[in-house]
């Protein structure tokens, strides 16, 4: 394999940029640029060119862990670990039944994984308790997504779209630290003539790229997109022609919004009505318009009404479904999309379809062998899992996911963690969680594997194998075959991913989420393919894989069509829904579920900087990553500052009613003055999430993570001695 060049993929967030990958003599792997890929063209940030540093022996794990007698985690065998997680897991199960068993996965797994996680939970320990950190992602886009669509895709089309349109609204996205790559689609939707606004409440980076930057309260994005389409109502902007022949529940929807009228929306938001006005005029001047959101409207207790807020305002300027416009979600994880599509998540099963649908449920079981009846019913979702630890849900096992950082509410999360009967992680390196676990596996990472991503566009990816793992490293796939042979289940659990990936084409086949037409053949010669993509006269049959061979699109041997072309843009026809309309959502504005009092009188948001990734649970071992980010700060206003008597620097104490952090002050006129920000990347006294809000939106079930309660205290020195 030296100096073999695979084309791969990035192991982080969403765009799942290509890139090449070459073994080195040294035994190290050397990034390059891939530039046939046309998310980035070739383009990395930090965290795509350090990636293989967190391939080396010394970073990351290569020997299954078990906690002895003394409660130290010490090497063990393979065996002998595998066996105590199947004992673990089946112990509890017998004495207290199989909802007594959690499931946690994690939005950077493969399809594949992803797949076969959902079915060992559901075939295996018949539980029904399973879902994902990707709820913490974008689940409120998705709800708002299928409620208006009927269907949730993160971007109905391709990023290629983005420079060729008029206008593009960016809500609550700072993609130039984030997904620094994508930033160029929107450089040059400027030198195009078109227009950038984007809403934040901190001059961000990607914020001073815009034409018009709009700074609303956190928590305010609902009423801020009621004000704008109150004013395309006013103003006759609405394409009354598009709204008749396209859409449903116009009505309502539009009474909702008169009730936000332009001076009550600035007294919420903060945005000035002028603000509100010119934001109407450039959004509604082109000919085409995009709104794209992100975790800014999506992590609050009202996400799926704020998303569907701007989806109505989409839709009432005839923005949706048409060429270059339309709403879209920029997903955050790496599989984000995937990962929820094929059965991770609380409530769905493969291809996207719904546990609780009879239909869904006797096609999935016919796939893998079992009687409907037998699989449970939709689960608890994220954080009322991590909540149930310890009381109703006594054991779990846990795959690529760091909940101890990530969740909210996070000190009431480890305690829970701790107080399981039994905890089995697999993870690339001992992370906050894996450190509290009875078994830690070791499994291989994105280099080290083959397997299927679906990137934000819906576009799935093939990440190919580019090195062997380390002696003593398993695959994802591995474990679980392992772990159902030792509960009972010999067969169903392959370890191939391309035979994985076969029975997953089938159980999505006439889903929403349909890949039964995408092949690995395909995705390697036609650089992903856009899903949906049934298979064509239903080329898939009783397991057998009639695409294989067949002729690809661009084929000129091909007479007639043998396989579908994908779908890089939905809804240009019709909607998903029912009869082809888009849905209205009527929505009013509602304050966040945690307003600033006396006590608590500053609004607290978190986010991410462009050095780490999610919860630094391997971007932290990246010495390179690290000198640029090493650290928690509180970004902090000049006048709260001096309010409060901190200097740049000062260790400055954030206190919710949920605990204490404590980070150096990083002061700056980027923020609001009635805000501060914290990024939720390390562990320790500066865990951001030790501080944020567990409520819930009601649909979603998405936490508030974007905005909570809190008062600064300064810190003094450590005593003497």
């Amino acid at each position: 394999m030296q100096n073999t060049v695979t084309p791969t993929h990035c192991p982080y967030c969403a765009l799942q940029c290509g890139m090449n990958l070459t073994p080195a003599p040294d035994g190290t792997v050397e990034v390059s640029e891939r530039a046939d890929f046309p998310v980035n063209r070739g383009a990395l940030c930090g965290k795509g060119r350090t990636a293989p540093a967190v391939l080396a022996a010394n970073v990351r794990l290569t020997s299954p862990l078990v906690r002895d007698q003394g409660g130290t985690l010490v090497p063990a065998s393979w065996d002998e670990a595998l066996d105590r997680i199947a004992a673990g897991l089946g112990r509890t199960r017998a004495a207290h039944g199989p909802d007594a068993v959690g499931v946690f996965g994690g939005g950077g797994l493969t399809n594949e994984k992803a797949y076969t996680l959902g079915k060992f939970a559901r075939v295996v320990l018949g539980t029904s308790q399973i879902d994902y950190n990707g709820r913490f992602c974008m689940s409120s886009a998705a709800a708002a997504g299928i409620k208006a669509f009927g269907l949730d895709r993160g971007l109905p089309f391709p990023l290629e779209d983005i420079p060729k349109s008029g206008c593009v609204i960016l809500v609550g996205s700072n993609l130039a630290e984030t997904m620094p790559p994508s930033l160029r689609f929107f450089t040059e939707l400027k030198e195009n003539g078109g227009t950038l606004i984007v809403i934040d409440p901190r001059r961000t980076r990607t914020a001073e790229q815009a034409d018009l930057h709009l700074a609303p309260r956190p928590g305010t994005d609902l009423a801020l997109a009621l004000g704008l389409l109150h004013l395309v109502i006013a103003e006759g902007r609405v394409d009354e022609e598009y709204v008749a022949a396209r859409t449903a529940g116009w009505e309502d929807a539009r009474a909702a919004a008169m009730a936000h009228w332009p001076e009550y929306v600035e007294r919420i938001t903060g945005v000035s009505v002028p603000e509100l006005r010119e934001t109407v005029r450039l959004f509604c001047a082109p000919e085409s318009a995009m709104v794209l959101t992100a975790r800014g409207p999506e992590q609050q207790s009202k996400g799926t009404d704020t998303v569907g807020a701007w989806i109505n305002l989409c839709l009432a300027t005839g923005r949706a479904g048409r060429p270059l416009s339309g709403y879209g979600c920029l997903t955050g994880q790496g599989n984000g999309q995937g990962g929820r599509e094929h059965g991770q998540k609380a409530d769905q099963l493969p291809g996207y379809r719904k546990l609780d649908d009879p239909a869904a449920r006797a096609h999935v079981a016919e796939v893998w062998g079992v009687d409907p009846d037998s699989l449970p019913g939709p689960g608890r979702s994220a954080y009322e899992l991590l909540d149930a630890l310890g009381t109703d849900i006594r054991a779990l096992l846990l795959m690529a996911s760091n909940p101890v950082v990530s969740a909210p509410r996070a000190a009431h999360v480890e305690e829970r963690i701790r107080s399981l009967e039994f905890l089995a992680v697999c993870d690339v390196v001992l992370s906050e969680t894996a450190a509290l676990a009875d078994v830690v596996l070791p499994v291989t990472q994105w280099a080290e594997e083959t397997g299927t991503t679906t990137n934000l566009e819906g576009r799935v990816l093939l990440r190919r194998r580019a090195i062997t793992p380390p002696d003593g490293v398993r695959s994802d796939l591995e474990v679980l075959h392992e772990l159902a042979a030792r509960l009972g289940v010999e067969k169903g659990f392959p370890t191939d991913p391309e035979e994985v990936f076969e029975e997953l084409r089938r159980a999505s086949a006439g889903g929403p989420a349909d890949y039964s037409g995408i092949t690995y053949r395909r995705l390697a010669e036609e650089n992903g393919v856009f899903w949906p993509c049934p298979a064509v006269d239903e080329a898939v049959e009783d397991g057998e894989d009639a695409l294989l061979d067949a002729p690809l699109p661009d084929d000129p041997a091909r007479e007639t069509p043998t396989v579908h072309p994908g779908t890089p843009r939905l809804f240009l026809d019709r909607f998903a829904t029912p009869d082809g309309r888009a849905r209205f959502v009527p929505v009013s504005h509602r304050a966040i579920a945690e307003e600033p009092d006396d006590e608590y009188p500053v609004l607290l948001t978190t986010g991410r900087v462009v050095a780490q990734y999610q919860s630094g649970a391997q971007t932290r071992r990246v010495a390179e990553l690290n000198a640029a980010a090493p650290g928690p700060f509180v970004e902090i206003h000049p006048r709260l500052a001096a309010r409060l008597g901190a200097a740049e620097g000062d260790p400055v104490a954030v206190v919710s009613r949920r605990g204490r952090a404590v980070a150096p002050a990083r002061i700056t006129s980027a923020i609001r003055p009635d805000t501060v920000f914290m990024p939720f990347h390390w562990p320790g006294e500066g865990r951001a999430n030790t501080l944020t809000n567990p409520a819930l939106d009601p649909t979603s079930r998405m936490p508030e993570f974007k905005a909570c309660a809190v008062r600064l205290e300064t810190v003094g020195p450590e005593p003497a001695g």
